[in-house]
């Protein structure tokens, strides 16, 4: 499919961004080579290797379609693989910047405290 016809498909925040984009338009273009370059020099059946990036703005093509990427969260690289179903979504949305909360138990805490020595009754 036709790069123009790709782009009529995608939200209108994107089409004006990647109609405005001609100053980052060549790093776009460095970045789908190396995506290129990875698929081709991989044999048949195997998983290409990943490509580092920090580029999380940079909105998801059909060509990157079955590439490795490895996003950078701000701590480390996210390996993360790209299907069909990520067109049109942005990099850095599948790569979180943050280690999500989970909370403990309710009580867990309250129970070593009760039982401690210090707590303890002797009679």
């Amino acid at each position: 499919m036709p790069f123009d016809d790709v782009i009529k498909q995608l939200p209108s925040r994107i089409r004006r961004k990647f109609a405005r984009s001609n100053i980052n338009r060549h790093r776009m273009e460095r970045f789908l080579t190396k995506l290129a370059r990875a698929k081709k020099a991989c044999g048949v059946g195997q998983r290409p290797k990943p490509v580092r990036t920090h580029y999380r703005n940079m909105v998801v093509l059909p060509e990157m379609v079955g590439s490795q990427i490895a996003i950078y969260n701000g701590k480390v690289f996210m390996d993360v693989e790209i299907k069909v179903d990520m067109i049109g979504h942005y990099l850095g949305e599948f790569a979180i910047t943050y280690k999500p909360v989970t909370h403990g138990k309710y009580g867990a805490t309250t129970a070593k405290v009760t039982n401690s020595k210090m707590y303890q009754v002797h009679y």
